[in-house]
């Protein structure tokens, strides 16, 4: 029978005991296949959240694009969208329309408040309405102008304009006489509220000559265009320049913000008479590419209408 000293020294030598450099490698080797067989199940999964991710990111870059696009176009001063360019190959293409800030309509005949009266000019007796066919320089609204506070008013600031037809259209293109005061548009002077909720808009003398049917008028801030160019692959939004008579390509002057990249194929079209002559619409094509890490190019486009108003 093994005394008690033997039996601790026994014991001591089971609970000491390690692996051995054979086992580690065993256990090793197990885990190593382990591993790969996971790592061949998991790959496919990995790769495709990845391409899933990098795709959902296209697309967000392109919606987003396309949807300021469309909003903005539906502040288009009715008969003002005007596209220029091929919008083929790595040609440039572009659109520009005149921004619309606010508008209202305008009082056709007299208030009879003295105290409010517009400055004398124009036809005796109609100083605070707007008459049409004689120089004037001052009218009093039907009812508040929206965003009255938001015009800018000056010798570089927003235009009144008075029932625009577009190009080729005396007197109602307002276009025609580029950034200075003519054809059916003026800069605005001052603009102020004022009592029985009828606002007071000051301009440079201006004799309009077409009288609107529901007697309307617009607050232009001025152009807006958008240029795609896939040579660059940038989708970019520029305004704050001057009009001109003739659609300027690219715009001079102004400031531009940078909407899209990655932009290999777009397109913008424009019918103006969709509904008797009373609706266009704005079509927007927008391609967009990147490559995946093997270098494959993925490809996102996206294709939108906007209905415009050219109802002036």
């Amino acid at each position: 029978m093994a005394s008690a000293p033997a039996m601790r020294q026994i014991c001591d030598s089971v609970k000491a005991r390690g692996f051995t450099l054979i086992e580690l490698i065993v256990a090793m080797v197990i885990t190593g296949i382990l591993a790969a067989a996971a790592a061949i199940f998991l790959r496919v999964p990995i790769a495709g959240y990845f391409d899933v991710a990098r795709r959902a990111a296209l697309t967000d870059i392109a919606d987003l694009a396309v949807r300021r696009f469309s909003r903005d176009v539906q502040t288009a001063l009715p008969n003002s969208v005007r596209v220029a360019g091929a919008c083929t190959g790595l040609t440039p293409c572009y659109l520009e329309y005149l921004e619309v800030r606010t508008g209202g309509r305008y009082r056709e005949e007299p208030s009879g408040i003295g105290a409010l009266l517009c400055p004398a000019g124009g036809v005796p007796g109609y100083n605070d309405a707007l008459t049409i066919g004689t120089a004037d320089t001052c009218f009093r609204s039907l009812g508040t102008v929206p965003d009255l506070a938001t015009i800018v008013t000056g010798g570089a600031g927003d235009y009144l304009v008075v029932y625009n037809l577009g190009p080729g259209f005396a007197g109602a293109d307002a276009y025609a006489s580029g950034a200075a005061t003519g054809g059916n548009k003026s800069r605005i002077l001052a603009a102020a509220a004022g009592a029985g909720n009828e606002d007071r808009l000051d301009f440079q003398s201006m004799a309009f000559s077409l009288i609107p049917p529901d007697r309307r008028f617009q607050v232009v801030s001025g152009p807006v265009t958008y240029i795609c160019d896939p040579a660059s692959q940038t989708l970019t939004r520029q305004w704050g320049y001057a009009i001109t008579a003739g659609q300027a390509t690219p715009p001079v002057g102004g400031n531009g913000a940078l909407l899209a990249t990655g932009v290999t194929e777009c397109g913008f079209a424009y019918n103006p008479n969709v509904v008797a002559q009373r609706n266009g619409v704005v079509s927007i094509r927008l391609q967009l590419t990147q490559a995946d890490p093997a270098g494959t190019p993925e490809r996102v486009t996206l294709f939108s209408q906007v209905h415009v108003s050219n109802v002036p």
